[in-house]
């Protein structure tokens, strides 16, 4: 198969270029920026573009398929003249669907949580020596890419990313999987550029629900209230399972999970990856997996990447990073962190990067969400406002809508790098929040700073 990818270094998008590079199919792509891990991982394999940009000449009559990044626009030229020779032009989404159109489909949506959830279900089924195909976001340990399409697999388990398809479908990714078993993990208002209203946001989890095939299974958070009603105006010929926190104790920094007056020690910890690993292994069941050997598989699981992600620690400071941006995600990551060391002061420091959380109407949804650190910080950069062609906020909108007086905020890389290696972490843990990176801040090499207190 000879296919072209436009905008190939996305997240997603790069991996799959592998993926089928990898599986013998011929390969090539195009973008006008391409970043790390990306470009190293396409270099390595011969993929990566001689030039950035856009060369329509690339687009040519034996292309089997073209697939179509977000990061394209409607007016890109390569998209406009594939269109003109009238080839087939898929998103990932779509040639994702098209590829497990004959497999069971797993699908596991939510505004936070589904990066984890399907993250722990892919470490028990290769764990348990099965079979599957899959699409996760993230980079996880044991597995080469993020994206893998096969012939043999008869499962196909997707994060599904409630995001827009394409320049060409407005629809959200995960509608267009129908999962015949599906999660939801969560629901909290996200991505205001695209759904501008709560209703609107909470609307697309709707119709995912509608989405799954006759017959099918909803597994979904009991702990929820926005979830909750959702599930209960899914299509009644759906199974419906709710998950809630599994027994379990945490004691000296660990956590451990009750099954049948056993005792297992889980490796992650705070009450929403309780919550996640409570959905994992609803999940598993449904595939046949019992209890016991779910609990033997998931204690060697250790995350996935920028989730909770354990940078540096000694015995007196642990230094997290973690991918939180969203209001929901803040709380519960803030919340985890505290728990697994109640006695350490904590030092919160979250960036506002997206469009949602650079917007002024929408950073009253913050309100109260860093209340449990010992310590907040907000970092944003005037810069990536601009870049967003968003209204410029000050600091004081942000004080406001975070609700905390003593909110410290900053808008230099510098001013935050001087501000955490002058602290003093005896008896302190930090947790660096951001889907972006803080201005292009060091945070491997200042964990380690960090560390040598």
């Amino acid at each position: 198969m000879k296919v072209h990818f436009i905008a190939i270094g996305g997240s997603v998008m790069h991996n799959l270029a592998l993926s089928m590079h990898f599986k013998g199919d011929q390969v090539s792509g195009s973008d006008d920026e391409i970043f790390e891990p990306a470009r190293s991982r396409l270099q390595q394999q011969g993929l990566l573009p001689e030039k950035q940009g856009w060369f329509p000449e690339k687009i040519t009559p034996d292309l089997d398929a073209v697939i179509l990044g977000m990061h394209a626009k409607a007016d890109n030229p390569e998209l406009l003249k594939a269109r003109e020779l009238g080839l087939k032009i898929n998103s990932f989404p779509e040639f994702l669907y098209e590829h497990s159109k004959h497999k069971k489909r797993i699908v596991i949506g939510g505004s936070h949580g589904k990066t984890t959830i399907t993250a722990m279900i892919m470490h028990v089924l290769k764990d348990r020596g099965l079979d599957f195909d899959y699409m996760v976001g993230a980079q996880l340990k044991g597995f080469e890419v993020m994206v893998r399409i096969s012939e043999e697999a008869q499962v196909m388990i997707f994060e599904g990313d409630e995001y827009l398809t394409s320049a060409l479908d407005k629809r959200p990714k995960f509608h267009l999987y129908k999962p015949h078993i599906a999660v939801i993990s969560g629901i909290e208002w996200d991505h205001m550029n695209v759904f501008p209203t709560k209703t609107n946001y909470i609307e697309q989890f709707e119709k995912f629900c509608e989405l799954i095939e006759d017959q099918g299974v909803l597994i979904y958070c009991l702990e929820d209230e926005l979830v909750k009603k959702v599930a209960d105006a899914a299509p009644l010929n759906l199974e419906k399972i709710p998950y809630g926190i599994p027994k379990h104790l945490t004691k000296a920094g660990r956590t451990y999970v009750i099954n049948d007056g056993e005792k297992i020690e889980f490796a992650v910890f705070g009450k929403h990856n309780l919550m996640n690993l409570n959905a994992a292994r609803t999940l598993c069941n449904q595939l046949g997996i019992k209890n016991a050997d779910f609990y033997r598989s998931i204690k060697t699981y250790r995350g996935a990447a920028k989730r909770l992600e354990l940078l540096a620690e000694n015995k007196s400071v642990s230094v997290f990073k973690d991918f939180a941006h969203a209001p929901s995600k803040l709380r519960a990551t803030i919340e985890a962190v505290k728990s697994r060391n109640p006695e350490r002061d904590l030092v919160a420091v979250m960036e506002l990067h997206t469009y949602s959380s650079l917007n002024r109407d929408f950073l009253p949804e913050y309100k109260n969400t860093m209340d449990l650190a010992d310590e907040a910080v907000v970092f944003y950069n005037p810069h990536a406002c601009e870049i967003k062609r968003l209204p410029f906020i000050n600091k004081d909108d942000v004080r406001s809508g975070f609700n905390r007086s003593d909110l410290k905020i900053m808008t230099k890389k510098t001013a935050l790098e001087n501000f955490l290696l002058k602290k003093n972490w005896e008896s302190k843990n930090l947790l660096m929040m951001s889907s972006g990176d803080f201005g292009g801040l060091d945070i491997a090499g200042l964990s380690v700073e960090i560390s040598r207190v």
